[in-house]
């Protein structure tokens, strides 16, 4: 199968899928299809992995440690409030370790490499493109909060999402998103942004 071909085919599979779960949300089978979250997160990374080019070793490590950073910055903010604020994770979202479910690192991942796959291409200084992907990730985060704790992934404290959350959210994405393109393992198709407009749609039509 071509490249092309190939990223159709895993876009139309992204689509379906969303479709599928926001239509099931708003039924009775609300807590069946919030319990396949876990599900979502595992087809959403292999369909972001099986589009790419590019399988160098440079590209796992990359993933490996945007997915580990995610992971560490989180139990950081969870175990000492000294990053994002007050809040806790849900059962939601799967298996924790330590009070952290392990799908928090595919989330990192999914979110810095389609963000920045969008801005990749422009011609405009690095760092530039670093924050404006760094604020895309903000500005998703800032979608699917309410919806996420309506549905449990996540709770702050006294129920009030800090300010200093989206701060965080935009340094720690901006550096994630400098470094995967400094190293040029970022990828611009159909699939990688396509997934970020798709969780955009996702989460806005949610908030209605």
């Amino acid at each position: 199968m071509s490249p092309v071909k190939k990223q159709n085919l895993l876009l139309v599979i992204l689509i379906i899928f969303y479709t599928v779960g926001l239509i099931g949300l708003q039924t009775s089978y609300r807590l069946y299809f919030l319990g396949l979250t876990p599900f979502n997160l595992l087809l959403s990374f292999g369909c972001l992995y099986l589009s790419f080019k590019d399988y160098s070793l440079k590209k796992h490590i990359d993933i490996i440690l945007i997915g580990a950073a995610g992971y560490a910055i989180e139990w950081i903010g969870v175990h000492t409030s000294v990053l994002f604020g007050h809040y806790e994770y849900g059962t939601v979202l799967g298996y924790k370790a330590d009070g952290i479910p392990l799908t928090i690192a595919l989330n990192w991942v999914l979110l810095t490499f389609t963000s920045t796959a969008i801005v990749h291409k422009w011609k405009i200084p690095l760092v530039l493109k670093a924050v404006i992907a760094g604020a895309l990730m903000t500005i998703l985060d800032w979608i699917i909060e309410p919806v996420a704790i309506r549905s449990g992934f996540w709770f702050w404290q006294n129920n009030t999402i800090p300010l200093y959350n989206y701060i965080c959210w935009m340094i720690f994405a901006s550096v994630f998103s400098y470094w995967v393109l400094s190293r040029k393992t970022v990828e611009t198709n159909k699939v990688t942004v396509g997934l970020f407009v798709i969780l955009v749609i996702f989460f806005a039509i949610l908030n209605r």
